[in-house]
């Protein structure tokens, strides 16, 4: 029996560069900036936002860099990243739901309409409360509170 592999709940797909479906690794000048992209979307109204991990050729992860939506309504996403010395990179695409920026939404669309405006400025409190929290939590330990990893 075949099966397919799982998607989770914000897919991250068609991550480029790719060079003969990953079998070959695409090429970079050292020094020189290149942009990754991909297609990076979610089911329903909630936003996304998504990161490129860039791997050294040692293995060790690099700081993240946050990605950008190219051109709204399309989900392609890019960054661009720098490999700063010769040798193997490997990179990787994250991706996750967006409470802060999807509450930021529904907030600029009803409290000027003054539709539910108490309770959008509360349902707003709870996202940016755990925002907060992740970020005292990650200078208190230096790991990312979500996963335990080293921010990378």
């Amino acid at each position: 029996m075949k099966t397919t592999p799982t998607i989770g709940r914000v897919p991250v797909r068609d991550v480029r560069p790719c060079v003969d479906r990953g079998r070959r690794p695409a090429k970079a000048v050292v020094g020189e900036a290149f942009e990754v992209t991909a297609t990076v979307f979610r089911e329903g109204h909630d936003a996304v936002a998504a990161n490129v991990v860039l791997k050294d050729p040692e293995g060790r992860p690099g700081p993240f860099t946050p990605m950008r939506e190219l051109a709204p309504g399309t989900d392609r996403w890019g960054a661009e990243v720098v490999a700063d010395a010769p040798g193997h990179w490997t990179y990787r695409v994250e991706a996750w739901g967006d409470p802060v920026t999807t509450w930021r939404h529904v907030a600029t669309v009803k409290v000027p309409a003054g539709i539910d405006t108490g309770l959008v400025l509360e349902e707003g409190r709870r996202p940016l409360r755990a925002r907060r929290g992740r970020g005292a939590a990650r200078r208190r330990t230096g790991r990312d509170p979500r996963s335990g990893r080293d921010p990378a």
